[in-house]
């Protein structure tokens, strides 16, 4: 399963070129187009792994992770090096990387501590076990880059897929808390990109030919009643998002989110869009919250899933309007939701 990649973004030809495994060579210029993309967040290598062989019969072309891959949340390095090495030899995945191209960014726990933004002292040191465990070649420039987020192309021009990976941890300002010292308050002050990469991904959005642009980012996006981690924790960072999806006008965007240990899916509509914007949050891989009840979410479409899950996401590029079909899945073939999104 092969597929792939026309590397025409600034993320793809950053990795373009040195090695030869599947998951992590970007110098195929293959015109054949993405169909099958699959994601999803938290994987403690210390639980059982029973998602993998499912997610391998799916035989997706792409996998992303999308934050919490592992558990580190250490300031040790040899630690969290070992905990990545760890997940990385699980068989099952290592079938996945044989079969599809791995592409990924962090959250917090993985970054290196519980809800950590740009305070934490190794991210530097973090982002290079990252890009370790994500094969991206030592020459690459994003290992001279500060951040982890990058872009990655898929496919020929009329059949492209654009998946932009936003780091919510390197740059972030501090969470603000309430009176009790526990939950979040909107902090209209605080960032949550840098300046720098708001303006990479300004230029990635700017006048793309991609059809279908997949946006990643470890935390909610969309999502906005619940007292944990959120974009709606920066509001002024969450409305220049939005503001920048409705004035750049991709094609075709969804988002991705991780990171709540749930799996559900959120819909607003953005002046200027011209469509519907879906943020499809898939956690956990090895674990899920043992608090079952469906909190507040007044942009969400269909029901919470509290089972483990990952996400499938189908392309149909014969279809008119384009459509793609996400799968929200679990252990042995099961779909707990299934959302169809088409893009007028």
């Amino acid at each position: 399963m092969r597929k792939l990649l026309l590397p025409l973004s600034v993320g793809c030809l950053l990795l373009a070129g040195c090695r030869t495994p599947k998951t992590s060579s970007f110098a195929t210029q293959s015109q054949q187009p993405v169909s099958t993309i699959a994601f999803g967040s938290c994987d403690d290598h210390k639980l059982p792994q029973v998602l993998w062989d499912d997610i391998v019969a799916q035989k997706p072309d792409v996998w992303i992770w999308l934050g919490d891959n592992v558990y580190g949340d250490t300031e040790n390095m040899d630690t969290l090096r070992a905990k990545y090495n760890s997940q990385k030899a699980n068989p099952n995945y290592q079938q996945l990387r044989q079969n599809a191209r791995i592409i990924g960014v962090w959250d917090d726990h993985d970054y290196g501590v519980n809800d950590g933004g740009k305070e934490y002292p190794r991210r530097k040191e973090s982002q290079q076990i990252l890009f370790d465990f994500l094969d991206v070649p030592a020459g690459s420039p994003l290992r001279k880059q500060e951040g982890a987020y990058s872009a990655h192309v898929f496919g020929p021009k009329g059949q492209r897929v654009k998946v932009i990976l936003l780091d919510g941890r390197y740059f972030r300002d501090p969470l603000k808390k309430g009176a009790n010292g526990k939950d979040n308050v909107p902090n209209p002050s605080g960032d949550i990109l840098g300046e720098t990469q708001w303006q990479w991904l300004e230029k990635e959005l700017t006048n793309s030919d991609a059809d279908v642009h997949l946006i990643g980012s470890g935390i909610q996006i969309l999502a906005n009643d619940h007292i944990y981690e959120k974009w709606g924790n920066f509001p002024t960072a969450r409305q220049r998002f939005l503001d920048l999806l409705g004035r750049t006008k991709p094609k075709g965007a969804i988002l991705m989110s991780g990171d709540r240990h749930i799996a559900e899916v959120s819909k607003i509509s953005v002046p200027g869009l011209g469509y519907d914007l879906y943020d499809i949050t898939s956690s956990g891989i090895s674990h899920t919250t043992t608090r079952r009840v469906e909190e507040l979410n007044r942009l969400r479409v269909g029901h919470v899933v509290f089972d483990l899950n990952y996400t499938l996401i189908s392309i149909d590029w014969n279809r008119k309007p384009l459509t793609a079909t996400v799968r929200i899945n679990g252990n042995n073939g099961q779909t707990y939701l299934t959302q169809e999104i088409s893009f007028n």
